[in-house]
């Protein structure tokens, strides 16, 4: 099989091929930033807006927590609507409404108004990647499908790292509610040009010529894109694939740890390490730096290695398990440390290679669901979210209960050693089909 995403059919070899493509990519990625900027925005204010509040830390729990609620629960219905209804006028509809949430925090007088604010935020973002990834499924051929969810995961942590790095920055210049409205100026920026710009089908866009098409489609089964869209979700088939289950295993895993450097980190290191809120800030985003780094080399070295042995087995499930192998041991490494320093380094490290393992389950989605990705998607991110959802309320809990936040970098250790067993029994190459 000539895996060369780049070669073209001899009828279209006199054409020098468009770039599209990478166009699209790159606003699917800038929307992931800055979803990523507005919902990670709450956990380095989360002290301030507790003292301003007056909220209790159980309270500031649930507070964080909303945003995961709404996500979690809505990652399959919103994932169906842009199936039915496109991508493009899911996601204009999506960044316009976390946007709004973006706005509603920042007014919020009271502990009602914030949680209301994060559900929406967490409804409006919901369909994002069950939607981006079924456009790459459209828009990217098969040997560079792992490379552009990197690109996805990647343009999350920058959206991060930048939440991490100038909120604390910016509060220190103006109150915190002005730097949540702010942070909703982007959203509807890119909506509008996202809806100028985008159409959901190559073959609609009058600036794909027929090289391009060729290469966007190299690799690629030939799909009936009506019956897809009118025929009924085979959620029965679905459901009863044992891939999708393990793979959501992982996902709760990954998801899990995740959340809790977007979420407690920066208060972690405040009680831990007698850091300040700007610091903690900043050592957050080496961590999501660490992340970003992570999201795309995992991406290159899965596309590598399908690319060099044609095993979708080892390039998904052999990647994800190994790396999420070493974030555990990492982890566990920066509980012995005294030193911040090293402790964050090692942490960072670890935080690499968990991302490594987030494209190839991206991408394990698209080898598995067929003519299904946004549901397959929407539900193995449903299953991660909740987990994620469930992390700042049992962490807070965790501390209440124990008075030691130490304890919690144990217990993310055995979260990822469980998730590398489950991406150990990961099979992309059992396909929903009808």
């Amino acid at each position: 099989m000539n895996t060369d995403p780049y070669h073209v059919p001899a009828a279209e070899s006199f054409q020098r091929a468009t770039r599209v493509r990478h166009e699209v990519l790159g606003l699917l990625t800038l929307a992931a930033a800055i979803a990523y900027l507005t919902r990670n925005a709450v956990g380095v204010a989360e002290s301030t807006i507790r003292e301003d509040l007056g909220l209790t830390i159980r309270q500031s729990g649930w507070f964080m927590a909303a945003f995961f609620w709404s996500y979690a629960a809505l990652q399959v219905p919103c994932g169906a609507l842009a199936h039915r209804r496109g991508t493009r006028f899911a996601m204009v509809l999506f960044a316009c409404g976390w946007s709004v949430a973006a706005v509603c925090i920042g007014v919020a007088p009271e502990l009602w108004l914030l949680v209301a604010a994060q559900l929406l935020m967490g409804a409006a973002q919901a369909g994002i990647f069950p939607a981006s990834c079924d456009s790459i499924s459209h828009w990217t051929p098969l040997p560079r499908r792992t490379l552009a969810c990197g690109s996805l995961a990647m343009g999350m942590q920058v959206g991060a790292i930048a939440a991490s790095v100038t909120t604390g920055v910016l509060m220190d210049v103006i109150h915190w509610r002005w730097v949540f409205v702010l942070f909703s100026v982007p959203g509807f920026l890119w909506a509008l040009r996202f809806f100028t710009r985008f159409r959901d089908d190559p073959a609609d866009d009058s600036k794909v010529n027929a090289a391009e098409l060729a290469i966007i489609r190299y690799g690629r089964l030939p799909v009936d894109t009506s019956s897809i869209t009118s025929n009924p979700t085979p959620w029965g088939l679905i459901l009863r694939n044992s891939a999708l289950w393990f793979l959501c295993g992982q996902q709760i895993c990954r998801a899990a740890g995740y959340m809790f450097f977007a979420s407690w980190f920066p208060t972690f290191l405040q009680k831990t390490r007698g850091v300040s809120v700007k610091d903690s800030g900043y050592l957050q985003a080496l961590v999501f730096a660490g992340t970003l780094a992570g999201s795309l080399f995992g991406g290159l070295l899965t596309d590598w290695i399908w690319q060099r042995t044609g095993n979708l087995r080892l390039s998904r499930s052999g990647v994800g398990a190994t790396f999420l192998f070493g974030c555990a041991v990492l982890i566990l490494s920066a509980w012995f440390v005294e030193s911040t320093v090293l402790a964050v380094a090692l942490l960072s490290v670890g935080s690499l290679l968990a991302a490594m393992a987030g494209p190839c389950a991206s991408a394990a989605t698209i080898d598995i669901g067929g003519d299904h990705v946004p549901q397959v998607y929407g539900i193995m991110n449903m299953t991660g979210n909740f987990a994620a959802a469930a992390c700042p309320i049992l962490i807070a809990e965790l501390f209440a209960w124990t008075s030691d936040w130490t304890i919690v970098l144990l217990l993310f250790a055995a979260t990822y050693l469980i998730g590398a067993i489950c991406w150990a029994m990961v099979d992309c190459r059992r396909r929903i089909s009808e």
